[in-house]
């Protein structure tokens, strides 16, 4: 199974097989593995890609829109820590999106530097998000409230949010209260994000390259070619989760970073929105 790895969220958990040192234990099959979605995803992506292994968990994280003051913009991401779901999307919301250049100008980060989030206390259907006292300048934006609030409401038992800023008390205020569906804003068809070589630590050349999805695709054309037009020889892959096309190349030694890598595609996410095109990028290299 190939991992995605990027800016998109996979929390691995390893479990270990306990032995019965007195007796030889028959082998069991494996179970396959699942993916639980929420409500919101499936609205938003559609039907959950699957896993071989395990059971993975598909959220949503909205993000402030740039453009649109008080409006939102959904990203999907997934993990396999269940317990930790919440405070890890809200870690991932303050953190945004990073330089993508595929929307750039489009996310805002109202977040101000230093702001994290300190605690999440749950009192029945009642959320409190208690962030740090950097938080105190930008508590009021919407745009930031409605991203909070989404994002945590969409979580099985979470009814009202409030936010609480460090030495201050909670407000559930009527603009957090007014967060719905409204304020969330219509997905465009599939974007191609980054080319990106990985490779294992200290390695000298990439084992894959990935061409990465803002969200789990269907790839109907994937074509890596080089800066002349000549498409680059390995298979293409589905990566875990459908959010990227993965070249396992041929060779490996003619991807260093920087290359131009031109990129043709022709993608369909799962609720049917169509994507093609071809485009140059330079190819950023990865260690894991």
């Amino acid at each position: 199974m190939r991992y995605l790895r990027s800016f998109i969220l996979i929390l691995v958990i390893t479990a270990l097989a306990a032995c019965n040192s007195s007796e030889r234990q028959p082998a069991k099959a494996e179970k396959p593995g699942s993916v639980k979605a929420t409500k919101a995803f499936v609205k938003e992506f559609g039907p959950a890609p699957s896993v071989e292994k395990g059971t993975a968990y598909a959220f949503v994280i909205y993000f402030p829109s740039a453009k649109q003051p008080g409006k939102v913009l959904p990203f999907p991401f997934f993990s396999f820590d269940e317990a930790s779901l919440k405070k890890v999307a809200l870690a991932k919301l303050i953190g945004g999106l990073g330089d993508l250049k595929s929307y750039q100008g489009e996310i805002a980060q109202p977040f101000p530097a230093g702001a994290r989030l300190l605690d999440l206390q749950q009192s029945g259907g009642s959320v409190t998000a208690v962030f740090s006292k950097e938080l105190a300048a930008a508590r009021t934006d919407l745009g930031l409230v409605n991203a909070v609030v989404l994002t945590l409401k969409q979580f099985e038992g979470v009814g009202q949010v409030a936010l609480q800023v460090e030495g201050a008390p909670a407000t559930t205020d009527k603009q957090a209260q007014k967060a719905d569906e409204s304020v969330v804003l219509p997905l465009a068809p599939p974007r191609l994000l980054s080319v990106t070589g990985m490779k294992e630590k200290g390695a000298a050349t990439v084992e894959e390259v990935d061409a990465f999805f803002d969200r789990p695709v269907q790839i109907k054309e994937l074509r890596l070619l080089d800066a002349d037009g000549k498409p680059f020889e390995g298979e293409i892959f589905h990566s875990v989760f459908d959010m990227a096309g993965v070249l396992k190349p041929k060779n490996p030694a003619k991807f260093s970073a920087g290359l131009p890598v031109q990129v043709r595609w022709n993608v369909t996410d799962k609720i049917g929105r169509n994507s093609s095109g071809q485009t140059e990028m330079m190819l950023e290299v990865r260690e894991h």
